[in-house]
């Protein structure tokens, strides 16, 4: 018999990390997913012919709802009796490490793929840094996505486990040979690009937290130095983290501003292809895919000095690393991207490779798979 495993996500959303490994997952394993309700989740249970499991999680503190949640995850856990439960993102974390503990799930692990505490005041600081240590006292193993992580959970008395970053770091790795300059997404790119204008891009949530207040006030500020825009790509989270109403308007009134949407495939890609740099002025991240999918299509990129960011690039190697909530200090990076094109070229030239030799998929896929080889040998049964 093959082990049962059991990965469980927030949001069904989230799976999208876990797409690509899923078919070398079921080769080895009995694998059950578990998320809120959600589309994702029922296409993957119709394309890959995996066993889905819906517990509504809210992903903010909600105390009623999350004992509710935990009583269905405990009795989901002791009826299905899996070898490990595996979760990822914050709530499914707390709650599936807290119900596998209870129905004594033999191996329990959680990834941290980004720690909201570290950016956080008074008493919503400390109610998540509890949240955080229970999760990790619930667990059996703990794996940070990046270095930073880790330094911020053994710092923070988080937990005094022993932990372990996979690889480089990060969750799902990059298919380079779909994030190419494939001649499909260059002719597709070639009709969004505007001769004689630098093009910024920013790929991501729409929201105060992604940077986009100091993205907007030096973007401002550059349209008087040089012909220049910036792309937006990304949903709006408007509800949960709103941007300043300064920021809103100038998208709506500012021509050097366009705002997308979300896009998707080769028509994402082919707004990489259109840019000259991307940039991500994110306050907090575990391991931003976005920066890792820019460099692998060759482009430079402006990042702040943070947890995954500060791992991905290296300072006027393949980017610039500017502070958080640092809009002149972003404005100078980007000033400087536009004047010193021998500079840019350089970093263009480097960034894919750079990210070919540390992230590339199969290696990231390959650093789980002998993780869960390890550490779920003792509970392998002959066939």
């Amino acid at each position: 018999m093959k082990p049962k495993i059991i990965r469980a996500c927030t949001v069904s959303l989230s799976f999208i990390f876990l797409e690509s490994l899923l078919a070398k997952l079921q080769e080895k394993y009995e694998v059950i997913l578990l998320s809120s309700p959600g589309p994702e989740l029922d296409a993957m249970e119709r394309k890959y012919g995996v066993q889905g499991k819906r517990v509504l999680m809210e992903r903010h503190i909600s105390p009623i709802h999350d004992v509710v949640s935990l009583w269905h995850l405990i009795r989901i856990f002791l009826k299905e009796r899996p070898t490990m439960v595996h979760s990822m993102t914050p709530k499914a974390g707390l709650l599936c490490m807290i119900a596998a503990w209870l129905t004594r799930v033999p191996v329990r692990v959680h990834t941290f793929t980004g720690l909201v505490f570290p950016t956080s005041t008074g008493l919503k600081r400390r109610i998540l840094m509890l949240t955080d240590a229970i999760t990790c006292a619930c667990a059996t193993h703990v794996i940070p996505e990046g270095e930073g992580v880790m330094k911020d959970l053994r710092n923070h008395g988080i937990t005094k486990k022993p932990m372990k970053v996979l690889g480089y770091g990060n969750i799902k790795g990059v298919d380079m040979t779909h994030y190419s300059r494939r001649p499909e997404v260059m002719e597709l790119g070639q009709k969004l690009k505007k001769e004689g204008v630098f093009t910024f891009l920013f790929v991501g949530r729409m929201a105060k937290d992604k940077g986009i207040n100091e993205l907007c006030t030096a973007m401002g500020k550059l349209s008087g130095f040089a012909p220049v825009r910036l792309l937006l790509v990304g949903w709006n989270e408007d509800s949960q983290d709103p941007i300043s109403q300064d920021a809103k308007k100038m998208l709506e009134n500012n021509s050097a501003f366009e705002y997308v949407g979300e896009k998707y495939g080769d028509e994402l890609l082919a707004y990489y292809a259109s840019a000259d740099c991307f940039v991500f002025p994110s306050y907090r991240e575990g391991f931003p895919n976005t920066v890792l999918e820019a460099g692998a299509m060759g482009l430079p990129s402006i990042v702040t000095d943070i947890n995954g960011s500060r791992e991905i690039i290296v300072e006027g190697e393949n980017g610039f690393i500017v502070p958080p909530r640092n809009e002149e200090a972003l404005f100078q990076a980007m000033l400087e991207m536009i004047r010193n094109k021998k500079n840019r070229e350089y970093m263009a030239g480097k960034a894919r490779g750079m990210i070919a030799s540390r992230f590339e998929q199969s290696f990231v896929q390959k650093c789980l798979l002998d993780f869960y080889e390890e550490i779920l040998k003792p509970f392998k049964l002959k066939e």
